[in-house]
């Protein structure tokens, strides 16, 4: 049985509007690794996770033609803490086995063209649940993307990022929509940390 507090129907934007702003993680809790050592010191952090939330970025492409060579961002969050990985071959590596580890659930939204990418780099996703279609419980037979996800689950307003042009987009903006996704992301695992719900939760996501 669901919680009452859930909503069966999706809020209008004029009520998203009226919901609190959605709050990212403190600084202290979100953590970029940029090299192999750092991996290192969260390796056991890292093992212990049941349930990541996922997410990558990828630099714009901006000639016709031009092949993306992303992922060039990966975004981990636990239930308390968050990982911006910026990768390079070493972190690929460290991050391989994590990946394609099925019992180390991987959820998020539109990953299906991450999987794309990841494979295209000779890496495997594995354990990836699509949240965007886990919401037929709801009456909610098409996809529901990230805004009204939050909207329907934690009554929150998640606003959406401005469109980067491409003259200002540079590696701190990366890091900048990462920081964001990743609070996103810890907040998305919520509905999962309790097995009555995650239970619920992932049967409707067909896993």
């Amino acid at each position: 049985m669901m919680d009452s507090s859930f909503q069966h129907i999706l809020p209008s934007k004029v009520e998203i509007q009226k919901f609190p702003r959605f709050q990212n993680l403190p600084k202290q809790a979100i953590h970029v690794i940029q090299n192999l050592e750092q991996c290192e010191a969260i390796r056991a952090e890292l093992e212990q996770v049941s349930i990541f939330g996922f997410d990558s970025e990828s630099k714009p492409t901006f000639q016709v033609g031009e092949v993306s060579t992303g992922p060039h961002l990966i975004q981990l969050a636990s239930v308390e803490q968050a990982y911006l990985f910026q990768m390079s071959p070493p972190i690929w590596s460290f991050l391989a086995p994590f990946l394609a580890n099925p019992d180390q659930l991987k959820v998020g939204f539109g990953l299906k063209n991450d999987a794309h990418l990841f494979r295209k780099k000779g890496f495997e996703l594995k354990g990836v649940v699509e949240l965007s279609k886990c919401f037929a419980s709801f009456g909610l037979t098409n996809p529901v993307g990230i805004k009204n996800a939050i909207a329907l689950l934690f009554q929150l307003n998640f606003p959406k990022s401005k469109k980067v042009s491409t003259s200002n987009w540079a590696r701190k903006m990366l890091l900048q929509i990462g920081q964001g996704k990743c609070s996103l992301l810890n907040k998305l695992t919520m509905p999962l940390r309790m097995p009555m719900r995650r239970c619920w939760f992932l049967k409707n996501c067909g896993v």
